[in-house]
């Protein structure tokens, strides 16, 4: 019998890098990047990323993205001053969600500082349901 194991990795896609400056503030009493503030890198990403193909995050959007859940692993301390580099990728959409990965690395070191996850989730926040995402950013997406 054979005991082979299948790739379970899903397929990502990247979509987006962006570079932000980590603030004095950001920091913890330990002298590093507090763990909260990772999730706020990922999202300054997740924004970025849909402003670029021509969402507007607000909340006086007829629809718009939401998470319903998110992880870190935070491999590496990020120390001020750096600028770190966030790479955003995307999975398969499905009709009203896409899941997203993180990499958080430093400018000037190859190696990665973080990873995280986030599933997105399109929305009426007027209802507060889901609603499929819009065809032009499935064609984006896929």
């Amino acid at each position: 019998m054979s005991t082979a194991v299948s790739d379970q990795t899903p397929t990502r896609k990247l979509l987006l890098t962006t570079k932000i400056p980590v603030r004095w503030g950001d920091m913890d009493f330990y002298g590093h990047v507090n763990n909260t503030i990772y999730f706020r890198y990922f999202e300054q990403a997740r924004v970025e990323w849909l402003e670029a193909y021509g969402y507007v995050v607000s909340p006086q959007s007829e629809s718009g993205a939401v998470i319903i859940n998110a992880s870190c692993t935070f491999m590496i301390p990020v120390n001020y001053p750096a600028t770190v580099v966030v790479r955003l990728y995307a999975g398969e959409p499905g009709r009203s969600s896409v899941m997203t990965w993180y990499e958080l690395g430093v400018e000037g070191d190859d190696r990665v500082f973080a990873e995280g996850a986030a599933k997105v989730v399109w929305m009426d926040p007027r209802t507060g349901k889901s609603v499929p995402i819009p065809d032009e950013l499935r064609a984006k997406v896929s």
